[in-house]
């Protein structure tokens, strides 16, 4: 039988992990409370079911939270209220085994702070991490989950989500528990997009210095690090509409790595910020915004006549 679940938020990211659920079979709810006009229209889309904020507890079993860093453990604190009131209420759904699936982009702290809300509560906490973009017909991010000894069947039955659409992987081993799943999301996305924050930082700062030091920059690395150049070509452009949603990320890296080194994910975060004022306030081309643009389109050009 295939499970109801319930997925906050709808964004690029939860739609489409809802959208191969409800391909697979699979009941899933949202709540556009709140949402924009833009993200009701794609809960239409996908065939999830939109339902009050309050009633995810009641409708699904499974609840799973993909938001901005920032909600993370607000929503926590509101989920904890509903599956109380579920105990309330009684009946059988009260009786059965709820389970939340933190999927943001926290550090290790925060997830088990999050986790804490839980402790008393009837709802089994599991830590996960999402790495990659949003699942398609031909591509499925990771989810790599962790959690409590005590609750590690969990683990066994989340992986069970894998017949309806997901690629889930239990993080298990030696001393793994709760937060080991936002260490590995913090490592790599530090990796992945840091690698991102600084082809975007030198870009910048060799066209603040001239036009020409940015010109002799690209060819360079044509000359030098073709590959660079390629990941520039594909990472810059996909990273400009997310510098948003990344602002909060670096930030909880710098958290996860620690007062001294982690100083250079503070300033990826201020990094991330200012590209997406730059996004919000400057016009077509105009800004960092379009520094970047230019300067992958002339990599493109480059790359493509080989010289």
């Amino acid at each position: 039988m295939a499970p109801s679940l319930s997925v906050i938020s709808a964004g690029s990211m939860g739609s489409a992990i809802a959208a191969k659920m409800v391909k697979a079979g699979c009941t899933v709810y949202t709540s556009s409370d709140g949402r924009s006009q833009a993200t009701k229209e794609r809960i239409r889309e996908v065939g999830m079911i939109d339902v009050p904020t309050s009633e995810l507890f009641h409708r699904a079993d499974w609840l799973i939270s993909i938001l901005p860093p920032s909600e993370a453990f607000a929503f926590a604190e509101k989920a904890v209220l509903w599956a109380s009131q579920l105990q309330v209420d009684g009946g059988s759904r009260a009786e059965r085994r709820l389970y939340f699936v933190d999927c943001n982009a926290v550090n290790p702290d925060t997830a088990k702070r999050i986790g804490n809300l839980f402790e008393n509560s009837s709802v089994t906490f599991i830590d996960a991490g999402i790495i990659g973009g949003p699942p398609s017909d031909t591509y499925d991010p990771t989810i790599y989950a962790s959690t409590s000894p005590s609750d590690i069947d969990a683990l066994d039955d989340f992986t069970k989500l894998n017949s309806f659409g997901l690629k889930i992987r239990a993080l298990t081993g030696e001393d793994a528990g709760i937060g080991d799943a936002s260490a590995l999301k913090m490592s790599y996305a530090g990796i992945s997009k840091g690698m991102t924050g600084i082809f975007t930082t030198m870009i910048l700062a060799a066209h603040s210095a001239s036009p020409a030091t940015s010109m002799a920059l690209l060819r360079e690395l044509h000359a030098s690090q073709p590959a660079v150049l390629q990941r520039i070509t594909a990472g810059v452009p996909s990273m400009l509409p997310k510098a948003y949603r990344w602002v909060g990320e670096m930030e909880e890296i710098a958290g996860f790595v620690g007062d001294n080194e982690g100083r250079v994910y503070e300033g990826m975060a201020q990094l991330y910020r200012r590209i997406e004022n730059s996004v919000k306030n400057d016009g077509e081309g105009e800004g960092d915004v379009g520094v970047l643009q230019s300067f992958v389109r002339d990599a493109k050009a480059v790359l493509e006549k080989g010289s």
